[in-house]
Parts: structure tokens; C-alpha cells; sequence
């Protein structure tokens, strides 16, 4: 049986499908470097093909990144990936058949997870005989690849753009969207009236469930939890079908899956109890249901700790 999938607003591709990624990583072997009159850490990872920031971790070189003449740098070995403008982070794990959050933990990268036009990554090395494009084709998003590797790279010039308060203005894809600072106040709200049946957490079987299921009928309006802009938009992930992903602010992020319909577009700013998106069972759904998450930072959080008492 073939999922049902949701309907949408015109909307254009995501970034990682509209801009693909060449797997041209060059191939740095370690060595030692000394430091000339006038060198900075940008101009010594231009020469060697390593990134600045994996030469500041080998060494223990922290902010301001001050280096001195005489002074002896070891370059470490790696595969580095020359990130492009309008790259994402998931399009470069794809690319390479590598997880993102691999990439992620190998580069130490931190919130917001934005790259930069020019800045190099080190992608690691697979084991086993797997080809390159079988790995990518295998390659499957989770929640996590979204918030963490699906902005576009910012090139030095360019600028988050502003939120946009209607659907009917569609931002590109190369569009990089900054979340709100702070979460608003009024705390969360419960975003369909329904029943719990599927709570967070581990279930009987040993699958782990990242939010909770909430039963209601086909096409019931599934509200915003908090005021904040739209990340994702689409059904990039199987399992989940029509998904709509918010950013509140201070880490927490919002998660609404199984949608039949989705009423928003990613930039798009909204308001606590705006209807985003109506029920339904796409995805793999087991019947009428919502899948809602929330998360601080990269990390699932049991949404009935922060809702109100129904």
C-alpha cells in the first residue's frame, strides 16, 4: 500500500533537492606547518586545504584565534569538502552517502548549524565496500538532518532574510531563515484537542517514539504551539508524511507530521494557536492521527511536561 500523500501550497523545491552537491573533497595529509610573519589561520587552511577550525581544535587554538610567527601548527588529515553557496549540510551528507550528524560531531558544529560560503568541513571516511552512490541513494532524512543541515550556506554578502507573515509570499530556496532569539511567553499550547495514543519514549516493543500521537478526525486545524517561523514544510520523511517543522526561539523547536494538508510556507512567521496545517493519516500513520514534537536544541523533550493539563 502506498502511502497517501499530503496536499500543499505551490512552494519550490528544498534547498538540498534544488541545489546538489559534487563529492569533490580533497584529501589532506597531516603535517607541520610554521607559522610566517603575517599568516593568519584563514590564509594557512587556504594553503593546505584543511579547514581553519580543525587546525584551531588540533592545536587548542581558542577565540580570537591569535598565532604567532615561529610557531609550529600540525595540519590534520582529513577529507575536506569546500562548502558552496547555497550548500546544505544535508545535500553534503547525501552527497558523500555520510550521516549528517557524523559531519556534524566531526566539525564540532553549534546552533544555528548555518555554513558558510568558502568555509571547508571534514567529511569522514566510511568503512565497509558500500559504493559512494549506493550510499547516497540509500540516504534518508530524519528531524534532526532538517534542523541541523537544512539552511542554504551563507555566502560572505548575504544576509538571513526577514519572516514573512502570509503564505503567499514564497521565499527561494538559497533563502536563509533565522529563528526567533527568545520564545515568546504564554508557554505552549496543545495543538489539536484529541486523545493520546501513542505517549513519548520507548514502547513495548523497543521502538522509541520522539513525541507523542494524538487521535482526531481527518482535516481537524492543527495549531501552532508557540509564536515562530516556519523551518520545513513538505514530506521529505517517510514515515511522517505531510510534516511542518517550527523554530520558537531558545532552542525549542516544534514538530507536526501526518498532515493531509499544509497550510504554511517555510519563512513564514506565525502566531501561538494559528492554524499551520489540517490531520489526516499520510505517512505511516495508523490511523487519523497527529505526531507532535517538541525539542530544546537537537533533543526531544516529552511534550506533555510542557502543555497544560487537558
Amino acid at each position: 500500500m502506498i502511502a497517501p500523500r499530503p496536499s500543499r501550497r505551490s512552494a519550490p523545491r528544498p534547498a538540498w533537492e534544488e541545489r546538489p552537491v559534487a563529492a569533490d573533497a580533497q584529501r589532506v595529509d597531516q603535517s607541520l606547518y610554521t607559522v610566517r610573519p603575517g599568516d593568519t589561520l584563514l590564509a594557512i587552511a587556504e594553503r593546505s586545504g584543511a579547514s581553519s577550525e580543525a587546525i584551531a581544535r588540533a592545536n587548542a587554538i581558542e577565540p580570537p584565534f591569535t598565532i604567532q610567527a615561529g610557531q609550529r601548527l600540525t595540519i590534520p588529515a582529513g577529507r575536506y569538502h569546500l562548502v558552496r553557496r547555497g550548500e546544505t549540510g544535508i545535500a553534503i551528507a547525501r552527497a558523500y552517502g555520510v550521516a549528517w550528524s557524523r559531519i556534524v560531531t566531526v566539525n564540532a558544529l553549534l546552533e544555528p548549524y548555518v555554513l558558510r560560503a568558502g568555509q571547508r568541513i571534514v567529511i569522514p571516511d566510511t568503512e565497509g565496500g558500500t559504493s559512494l552512490a549506493d550510499r547516497a541513494a540509500a540516504f534518508t532524512l530524519d528531524v534532526d538532518d532538517i534542523l541541523t543541515g537544512g539552511e542554504p550556506a551563507l555566502a560572505s554578502n548575504q544576509a538571513p532574510v526577514r519572516p514573512t507573515p502570509t503564505p503567499r509570499r514564497v521565499l527561494p530556496p538559497s533563502a536563509v531563515v533565522t529563528a526567533p532569539v527568545r520564545l515568546a511567553g504564554g508557554g505552549f499550547l496543545w495543538p489539536v484537542d484529541g486523545r493520546v495514543v501513542k505517549r513519548f519514549g520507548h514502547g513495548a516493543s523497543g521502538e522509541r517514539n520522539d513525541g507523542i500521537k494524538i487521535a482526531i478526525p481527518v482535516s481537524t486545524p492543527i495549531r501552532a504551539t508557540a509564536d515562530g517561523v516556519v523551518a520545513y514544510v513538505g514530506d521529505g520523511i517517510a514515515a511522517l508524511g505531510g510534516l511542518v517543522i517550527v523554530k520558537h526561539g531558545g532552542g525549542w523547536t516544534s514538530v507536526y507530521g501526518h498532515a493531509s494538508k499544509l497550510l504554511v510556507q517555510r519563512g513564514q512567521s506565525v502566531k501561538r494557536g494559528q492554524t499551520i496545517a489540517l490531520s489526516g493519516d499520510t505517512g505511516f500513520a495508523d490511523r487519523p492521527e497527529l505526531h507532535f514534537e517538541l525539542r530544546k536544541g537537537r533533543t526531544p523533550v516529552d511534550p506533555s511536561s510542557q502543555l497544560p493539563r487537558m
